[in-house]
């Protein structure tokens, strides 16, 4: 059997272990990645005890509508900010009934949106101890941008499962 080529790239089997070991739970709201997150963590063998779902949510209304986004917030910072990202964790999080919930959306390219440049990357984490929301800036092309970001959120996501102190 041939092995996986998202999982090669994006080690989530230290996202699932690390999930596995906490008996917790995690969803994701996905606009950049469209998904890529949630299928990382599904190639891993035991995602179906951590993985509870994921939205997809290409679409600005569907940010709002299906991921929970205040519709005020995506009218005043837009589909690509902090606090957008932010909601869409939290979403992820309550929709789903996860402990761990994920919010990524951004900027692939190949031209820039709404004033932010390719590359630009919000990243939010909503868990036991509140959200946190990291800004990426990432070099490459749309591919590499979109494994960039989901590499970024299991990275940080393996860091605050495990206990490790906020920036």
């Amino acid at each position: 059997m041939a092995p996986d080529p998202l999982t090669s790239v994006v080690p989530a089997a230290d996202l699932v272990a690390a999930l596995s070991a906490a008996g917790q739970t995690i969803a994701t709201a996905e606009s950049l990645t469209a998904g890529l997150l949630s299928a990382a963590i599904a190639g891993v063998p035991g995602a179906s005890s951590v993985l509870r779902g994921g939205l997809v949510l290409y679409a600005t209304d569907l940010k709002s509508s299906l991921g929970g986004v205040d519709a005020t917030v995506l009218a005043s910072d837009g589909p690509v900010a902090a606090n957008t990202a932010e909601q869409l964790a939290i979403g992820a999080l309550a929709r789903c009934r996860a402990d761990w919930g994920v919010g990524l959306t951004g900027v692939a390219g190949p031209d820039k949106q709404d004033g932010h440049d390719v590359g630009t990357v919000f990243l939010a984490i909503a868990g036991p101890e509140g959200t946190e929301v990291v800004r990426l800036q990432l070099a490459g092309n749309r591919w590499e941008i979109r494994l960039g970001a989901v590499s970024a959120a299991v990275s940080e996501l393996v860091r605050r499962v495990r206990g490790g102190v906020s920036r």
